[in-house]
Order: structure tokens, then C-alpha cells, then sequence
């Protein structure tokens, strides 16, 4: 499937983006460079992180994925062939937009990945307390001096991601070129009711998280029984999802990955594919062989009634 790009930005990537937020985690060094490693063989040029990843974890502070990342960009020697994303804001060591912030924290990640450039800048969240056109004056100097290609935007509400947008216009700045939210065939009501016109108007790329709901839409949680053989996050996640609208939808996928000759997991993928303004979802996989199966969904054409009936199926 061909490359898409990412809003005006002139980045091109793959309709489908990998998630760095397992290296450190769930995936140690060794792990971390195979999937790096196979994410350039299957045409994945899209590698996404942040600088909080992985600080939720016992044991580590945050930074693990962009260092494991740089590591792999220095070893490897694959630099051009991949389109680095990260992000700002969260990590409580570099937390907020203020100018400074941000240019601190953009130093310490081109340290970390190893990298002269990074490739699309993000805001992780929005911070109300820091004016937009200070924010955005901030990524435009990180621009100018050559550090950043391109920025976006994660977890803004549709009015204030409107706001940063008329802002860029009205200053001169550079506006948000990405926008990262949840959205999966599940959680769709966020997304959809403001945000996804809202970048289809003015043309942003659209790259969303948490894309196979932390792993039901795979199939892996049908059950209480499924959840008590994973870990905590099973059970809660068989708490979110588990209920009659999470069956039916388990069951469309069922059918039309039946018919497809395909799993679950691809065709909730290339539903998100499918959907018009999407630019590539965001996916991780702790196993090449996992992110194998993952990538195949970039091929998986779904029919007008495969999407109608999984649209019929998510509803409401």
C-alpha cells in the first residue's frame, strides 16, 4: 500500500505507524532492535514515542524507549528510512509547553535518540496554562535552528486543537500538522463527534492510539477467564470492554475476518486503514512475528458491506 503523508508537512509515512511505548518495557534491547529491525524490512517508516515512555514501570524513569531508539538509529544505520516521532509534556522531569520546557526537553530527546533532527514534534497533552501562541512560538524556533520537521498535536480537545490552529494562522506560526488521539473501532464517540472534522478541514494527518483497545480487539480478552491468565491490565481491560456492545463488535470482526480469511486484529486495523482521514494508525507488538501479522493488515481490503456491518456493529 502506498506511503501517506502527514498533513502539509511533506513527511510521507506507511498507513500503518508502530508504537515505541513496549521498548523498556515489554521489550528489552535485544527485542527492541529485531522490531526495528523488521518495522524497516515490512516498509513500517513510522516509529512513534515520547519521552515518558516507559516511566510507569518499576524501576525506570523514563526515557528508556527514545534511548533504546537511538541506539538502534546509531547500530543500524537506518536513520533515512525511518520517520521519528516524540513527544513533550507529560513526563513529570520535563512536564508542561513553556518555551523553555520545550526547548529543554527537545535537547534532551535529540541526546537520547541520537539524532540531529527529529522528525515530527508532539505536544503529548494540552496545557492550558501556557498561551498558544507562546507554545507555538517554541516549536517554531526548534524549527528554524533545524531540530524539528514538523509538529503535532496529542490528547487536545477538538475546541482548543481549532484554537492552536487559528492561532498558528493569525501569528504566522506553525500550525500542528498531526493530530494523535484514541480511536479504535470501539472508542470511537471522542474522535469522531468533533475532532475528525475538525481535521479533515483543514487537511491535519491522523495518526490514533490505542488502536486494537489495549489488545481486545484482537481477541484476546472474550472472558473473566481470559483476563485471571493476564496480567491486572487484562481484567481491567475485560472491564472497559466486556459488555454487550464489546461482544458484538468481537462478533462482526469474527465474521468478516472469517470471510477474509484473516484475524480479528488485521481486520479492526484495516477498518481504522479504511476510515477517510485517517493516516496511520499507531500499533505495538512485543514479538516480530506478532508485528508480522499486525503489518499484514496494510493489504486487507475490506468491502463496503464488511465496513457497513462493522460500523453497524460499533454504533452507539
Amino acid at each position: 500500500m502506498s506511503e501517506r503523508q502527514l498533513g502539509r508537512s511533506g513527511l510521507r509515512v506507511s498507513p500503518l505507524a508502530f508504537g515505541g511505548n513496549v521498548f523498556g518495557w515489554s521489550a528489552d534491547a535485544a527485542t527492541t532492535h529485531a522490531l526495528l529491525d523488521e518495522c524497516v524490512a515490512l516498509g513500517l517508516n513510522l516509529v512513534d514515542t515520547a519521552d515518558v515512555y516507559s516511566a510507569w514501570v518499576d524501576g525506570n524513569a523514563g526515557g528508556e524507549s527514545e534511548t533504546l531508539i537511538g541506539r538502534w538509529l546509531q547500530e543500524s544505520g537506518k536513520r533515512q528510512r525511518v520517520v521519528i516521532a516524540t513527544k513533550v509534556a507529560k513526563w513529570p522531569q520535563r512536564k508542561g509547553l513553556s518555551p523553555a520546557n520545550i526547548q529543554a526537553a527537545c535537547e534532551d530527546s535529540l541526546r537520547r535518540l541520537r539524532t540531529d533532527v527529529i522528525d515530527l514534534y508532539q505536544a503529548h497533552e494540552d496545557d492550558p496554562s501556557v498561551p498558544l501562541a507562546d507554545t507555538l512560538g517554541a516549536f517554531s524556533r526548534l524549527i528554524e535552528q533545524g531540530k524539528v520537521r514538523a509538529i503535532g498535536a496529542s490528547n487536545y480537545t477538538a475546541p482548543r486543537l481549532a484554537e492552536a490552529l487559528d492561532v498558528a494562522e493569525r501569528h504566522n506560526l506553525p500550525r500542528f500538522e498531526t493530530l494523535q488521539p484514541e480511536y479504535n473501532l470501539y472508542d470511537r464517540a471522542g474522535y469522531e463527534a468533533g475532532l475528525e472534522p475538525l481535521a479533515r478541514a483543514h487537511g491535519l494527518g491522523v495518526i490514533g492510539y490505542y488502536s486494537l483497545a489495549s489488545g481486545f480487539l484482537s481477541g484476546k480478552y472474550r472472558s473473566e477467564a481470559d483476563a485471571a491468565k493476564s496480567s491486572a491490565r487484562g481484567a481491567q481491560v475485560v472491564r472497559q470492554y466486556l459488555n454487550p456492545r464489546g461482544k458484538r463488535i468481537l462478533a462482526a470482526l469474527d465474521d468478516v475476518a472469517c470471510r477474509h480469511a484473516s484475524t480479528i486484529a488485521q481486520v479492526a486495523l484495516a477498518w481504522l486503514i479504511a476510515r477517510p482521514g485517517v493516516t496511520a494508525p499507531i500499533v505495538s507488538a512485543t514479538s516480530v512475528a506478532q508485528l508480522r501479522e499486525l503489518a499484514a493488515s496494510r493489504t486487507l481490503l475490506l468491502s463496503k458491506a464488511d465496513i457497513a456491518a462493522l460500523d453497524g456493529a460499533s454504533a452507539g
